[in-house]
């Protein structure tokens, strides 16, 4: 379905997909702040102005913004090298004016130029890196900061050392919320449908509800295995929306004529529309309406949520493809859902922090555990085999790539990869020889470029003396010169070994650019 079609705004489907994103989310932007070096407050700002501003302006439909994970090592590093929040936030406005410059300028296309095998490579990356980064949460080891992607850890360990220590050290309450939490989501999957009403109660609610009434019973019953407020969300409590104001930061722009502030603000500009542009198609992948993303727009708009996370003290915003993922699993289906997301968030901040500081980590880990799993089932591995070498390869290199480093590096090495094999492939069709005793066929099928001189000068040489050649490029619109002067030189030695050549040629095409005279 295009873009040109659209949904009318459904409460019923909207609003329980909200919640649902909310509750990844929360953590999620909490995590991310404190990963970056800012405060939780900027984290959860970030959040509200992605779902709320990004989320209106934006064309795409299931695909939500806030907090990056992949932006997390530049912000930490901007903060420490331009020596401060404020200053830093300075370079988040300047790249949102140049990201809105780009989607004026209709740059948004180059989304459009990754392989599609790679897309999916980054879908199944994801949900492998969710359900590896959740499995500590899981087992009660919450040292590492939630909505983190990167392989390595800030403190030295990795992915998988993290899942072998959490392992040894299994938090045995963490571990039964953990499992009630699981059970209540997959139980509830299977009984929703035969309820009427059943999206107001979407199964990621129903186990974070079950997981954080698990540990109150832990509480009351079993004291000395129940989950600590270590182990729980820790969104920082504000007394009044005056509160809220008095904790925003702001640009300092005394060092906007910086270099180093203008550095950083073409990165964050680079890096954040490249993720942006990225997840919402991969994002419209997810979406069972297959509705197209108008990309300059969406590059507009993460423009426009930049420059207002500077204003507000917010980390910079992206399109983020965990919560959009989460979005498409419990049934968004519009803008609306995206938008209210931001609105609970902002509500949380304000009035509800105090209730959903209850909420244990380990039963956020059962629902993005099982989000995870839907995007990197092991049937999709097969599909992409099916698909043949020039598909399944850029896939699996792209899946291997994110674990192993992150999102944008694991995309740019997919990226290349990928080129790879359509360079190959267009290497191979564009020329076919065809042999039949002393006779040879050599067929231009398409645009002939020097990449193709190795091959056909191979091919000139396998040729036995005394043979009858055809060149026929009728079919190409373009030959390279080094393909034409490489038939010239075959043509010029023909005689010495008693070879007759044919070239074929399509008059008015590009093919005049034939020196030579066809030999009779």
């Amino acid at each position: 379905m295009t873009s040109g079609r659209r949904l009318w705004v459904s409460p019923r489907d909207d609003l329980p997909a909200a919640i649902v994103v909310f509750l990844v989310a929360l953590p999620l932007c909490l995590g991310i702040a404190l990963a970056s070096g800012a405060t939780p407050l900027a984290g959860i700002t970030s959040g509200v102005i992605g779902g709320v501003v990004v989320g209106a302006l934006s064309g795409s439909s299931v695909s939500v913004s806030g907090p990056a994970a992949g932006l997390t090592a530049v912000v930490l590093a901007g903060i420490t090298e331009l020596g401060g929040y404020p200053i830093f936030l300075t370079s988040v406005l300047l790249a949102g004016v140049m990201q809105l410059a780009l989607g004026v300028a209709r740059a948004g296309g180059v989304a459009h130029f990754v392989p599609v095998s790679v897309v999916r490579g980054m879908l199944a990356a994801i949900g492998l890196i969710l359900i590896l980064k959740q499995i500590p949460h899981a087992l009660g080891r919450d040292v590492a900061y939630e909505g983190g992607e990167a392989f390595r850890d800030p403190g030295g360990g990795n992915t998988f050392s993290d899942i072998l220590e959490a392992v040894a050290h299994v938090d045995v309450g963490a571990l039964v919320v953990f499992v009630v939490a699981l059970a209540a989501l997959l139980g509830w999957s299977r009984v929703v449908p035969r309820i009427r009403h059943g999206n107001w109660f979407p199964p990621s609610l129903i186990a974070v509800l079950a997981g954080t009434a698990t540990n109150f019973a832990l509480l009351a019953w079993w004291p000395a295995v129940a989950l600590q407020a270590s182990h729980l969300v820790a969104i920082p409590l504000l007394r009044s929306p005056a509160a809220l104001a008095e904790a925003l930061q702001f640009p300092d722009f005394s060092h906007i004529l910086d270099g180093a502030v203008w550095r950083m603000a073409v990165t964050l500009a680079l890096i954040a529309s490249i993720e942006s542009l990225l997840s919402a198609e991969a994002a419209d992948k997810l979406d069972p309406w297959r509705r197209i993303t108008p990309m300059n727009r969406e590059l507009r708009a993460q423009g426009v949520g930049n420059i207002v996370a500077a204003l507000l003290g917010a980390l910079p915003v992206t399109a983020v493809i965990v919560r959009s993922s989460a979005n498409v699993a419990a049934g968004g289906k519009t803008r609306l859902a995206t938008v209210v997301h931001g609105v609970l968030l902002l509500l949380s901040a304000l009035f509800l922090a105090r209730w959903l500081n209850y909420i244990p980590l380990a039963a956020l880990a059962a629902v993005l555990i099982v989000m995870g799993w839907r995007l990197a089932r092991p049937r999709i591995l097969i599909e992409q085999y099916r698909r043949g070498l020039a598909q399944f390869v850029p896939y699996l290199v792209t899946v291997v790539a994110i674990l192993l480093t992150d999102l944008l590096v694991g995309i740019l090495i997919g990226i290349g990869v990928g080129v790879f094999f359509v360079v190959r492939s267009n290497f191979k069709s564009a020329l076919i020889v065809t042999r039949d005793g002393e006779m040879v066929l050599i067929r231009f099928t398409k645009d002939v470029s020097f990449l193709n001189k190795p091959r056909l000068r191979g091919v000139f040489e396998t040729i036995a003396d005394r043979s009858s050649v055809i060149i026929d490029g009728t079919r190409a619109q373009f030959i390279d010169s080094d393909i034409i002067e490489c038939i010239d030189d075959f043509v010029a030695s023909a005689p010495t070994r008693d070879i007759t050549v044919e070239l074929r040629r399509s008059p008015g095409s590009a093919n005049e650019l034939f020196k030579t005279t066809p030999l009779p």
